[in-house]
């Protein structure tokens, strides 16, 4: 048999991973799921597969504004996926230090980075509370519907994506992950990038030369 690609151990993770919501948001009264119960779900899962998955953060400043930059990557030890997610600090930070602000604020984009990699559908899933009594007292109260359309347009864009890879697939005689790693390629040359997999970044671009192999083919 085979070694088994990246992806496809990947995908043997994203199946097998439940995250419960352990958590308790004492504003709204519903339960969520930190980042920290998804790591302690996730990490024998990345040990049976044989992944190592790091995760590191980076302070950026845009339009005047502090936001970190949560970066997820995980590897087989030849081949590596990153997925990256963001999120802002609130301009009023009253009742935090400055390290309790980027502390609750890595959290939060370090979740959305994990939701990401692994597939968790938190589209309903609530703020932890220190992330959510920050983003009240800043006014940021349009910054996580923004982040959850844009988590969902990537979602419904992949689904359309992956079903014109595996039509292209079975008239080519070629497996998907060809047929994908191919086209992520030819995203990579585009954006100066080296993705492994389907990402916010290559999504639209992975779907149009998709689009254009699939057409070909059909008129061949």
């Amino acid at each position: 048999m085979s070694e088994q690609t990246l992806i496809q151990k990947l995908l043997s993770v994203q199946e097998k991973l439940k995250a419960p919501k352990s958590q308790n948001n004492s504003f709204g009264k519903y339960k969520y799921r930190s980042c920290e119960d998804i790591l302690e779900a996730v990490k024998p899962l990345n040990v049976e597969a044989g992944l190592l998955l790091t995760i590191s953060d980076e302070i950026e400043l845009v339009d005047g504004r502090h936001y970190v930059k949560a970066t997820c990557r995980v590897t087989d030890g030849t081949d590596e996926i990153v997925v990256t997610a963001s999120a802002r600090e609130a301009g009023n930070k009253k009742g935090m230090d400055d390290a309790q602000v980027t502390g609750a604020t890595s959290s939060y984009a370090r979740k959305y980075a994990l939701n990401g990699l692994y597939l968790i559908d938190d589209t309903k899933d609530a703020d932890t509370d220190e992330y959510a009594q920050q983003q009240k007292r800043g006014s940021q109260k349009q910054q996580k519907p923004k982040q959850n359309d844009q988590q969902n347009e990537f979602q419904e864009n992949r689904k359309v994506t992956n079903d014109i890879m595996k039509k292209i697939a079975e008239e080519t005689g070629k497996s998907i992950q060809e047929v994908g790693s191919y086209l992520i390629h030819q995203a990579n040359e585009k954006l100066g990038r080296k993705d492994k997999a389907l990402t916010p970044a290559n999504i639209k671009i992975v779907y149009r030369e998709a689009k254009k192999m699939l057409g070909q083919h059909d008129g061949n």
